[in-house]
């Protein structure tokens, strides 16, 4: 990567940057000051955008800089450039192989990812990195070959036998890839192709949470053995691979806390997703008495909450495709992710009118930003908190109507009627389950 650097002692700017495997250094006669840092930062910026697609003429930018009058830089600007020209053979320092990039950059970074990320990540190096790049060195790898094999990508089969991956499959399949290969641009000093590259967007997805009627239908119906799984996914705000990994010695039944501490992911215990996930959480009378009737009947099987006949966690797949999905159709209701359960708690909770701080830390969260991010469209909603008490406010001015109130006096407390009193809130955790 480049870099603006000041020349000691005339205080003036100049660039410093790679162009066809060799440092070049192109002076100016700005003086270092935030503005005119900020002008040689975008030409900067421009000409490694440039470098990395392959356009880059550096005598459009230099004319007079004797590095233009180069034999390498002249015979490169005589023809037409392309990214070939830019990473080929005969321009671009030796670099390894990217397998053999690959295989150091994990090894060099395992001791910092969990164990779930690290099966991820050999997952997506192995079925789709490597098959694509293995032999071919890191500092060859142009952007034209990361747009080519995103092109590929986007041509695979998707879930469910869609045609085409999602953006967002796609874009986790490129985020090593850019972590590897901006390494490897900074380590042997070549223009990285992810320079200028933008990640596809992503479309925004609503949460659905279920209604209460839909919750106690769902717990009405369900099979026996699943019933109180469902009361503590609903009611709780755990996340799937909480509840799954949930032991019976994070359990707190005099204190009525369910303590989160561990998550069950790609069949191994892991630490929770972040720090501020580990939290405890309050159980209501609901969820108490689902746990106890749990514990009567896994307690002594299994040191996990919920399990299967062999002691096990649940199985997410299994679950999903046996349980879960087939319920809803049976149902009669939409589709969705049992990832909607949590969406589901906080609504309620929302509604029952508990304060937002205290379902933050109920849900994980190291602040309220995301709650109100993700569910304010509800808060209206469920708690009539939308305005309305202003409306009312200005009825009692302005019932009279036609100007009435200018007759009024303006700095009288007395005349503004005060909003009508809220009933108290749900005492903090519980939520009714009686519609």
């Amino acid at each position: 990567m480049g870099s603006i650097r000041t020349l000691a002692g005339s205080g003036a700017l100049f660039l410093d940057f790679r162009h066809l495997g060799k440092r070049c250094r192109e002076y100016t006669a700005l003086l270092d000051t935030p503005a005119n840092r900020k002008r040689v930062e975008k030409v900067l910026a421009t000409i490694e955008a440039e470098i990395a697609a392959g356009t880059f003429v550096y005598e459009s930018y230099f004319p007079n800089s004797a590095a233009a009058r180069s034999p390498a830089v002249a015979t490169a600007a005589s023809v037409q450039p392309t990214a070939s020209t830019v990473s080929g053979a005969d321009s671009t320092p030796d670099t390894p192989t990217f397998r053999t990039f690959a295989d150091q950059w994990m090894r060099d970074h395992e001791v910092e990812w969990r164990r779930s990320h690290i099966k991820v990540l050999r997952s997506t190096i192995d079925g789709h990195l490597l098959p694509h790049f293995a032999d071919k060195q890191v500092g060859r790898i142009s952007k034209a070959d990361v747009l080519a094999f995103r092109t590929k990508l986007a041509a695979l089969p998707g879930r469910g036998g869609k045609p085409g991956l999602s953006n967002k499959r796609i874009n986790g399949i490129l985020a090593p890839l850019r972590q590897m290969l901006n390494e490897a641009a900074e380590v042997h000093g070549f223009p990285s192709p992810f320079a200028s590259y933008k990640p596809l967007r992503i479309r925004k997805t609503d949460v659905e949470p279920f209604t209460l009627d839909e919750v106690q239908l769902i717990l009405k119906t369900v099979r026996a053995d699943y019933k109180d799984y469902f009361a503590v996914r609903f009611l709780t705000g755990m996340r799937t691979g909480e509840a799954h990994g949930l032991k019976w010695q994070y359990v707190d039944f005099a204190n009525r806390l369910i303590l989160i501490r561990e998550t069950f992911v790609l069949g191994e215990d892991e630490y929770t997703k972040t720090d501020s996930s580990q939290r405890d959480i309050r159980m209501n009378q609901v969820v108490f008495e689902a746990l106890q009737r749990q514990h009567a009947a896994t307690g002594k099987m299994s040191e996990y909450v919920f399990c299967n006949r062999e002691g096990k966690p649940i199985d997410n797949k299994n679950f999903t495709e046996r349980v879960w999905s087939p319920l809803l159709r049976h149902l009669g209701l939409k589709p969705r992710r049992a990832y909607q359960t949590r969406h589901t708690a906080a609504t309620l909770w929302l509604a029952s009118g508990e304060a937002p701080e205290w379902i933050a830390r109920q849900l994980g969260h190291s602040s309220t930003e995301m709650l109100f991010r993700v569910y304010s469209r509800f808060v209206p909603n469920l708690t009539r908190q939308d305005g309305s008490a202003m409306d009312r406010l200005l009825a009692s001015r302005f019932a009279s109507g036609h100007g009435a109130a200018a007759h009024r006096p303006t700095d009288s407390a007395s005349d503004a009627a005060p909003p009508k009193a809220q009933p108290p809130p749900t005492p903090e955790g519980q939520v009714a389950l009686m519609p």
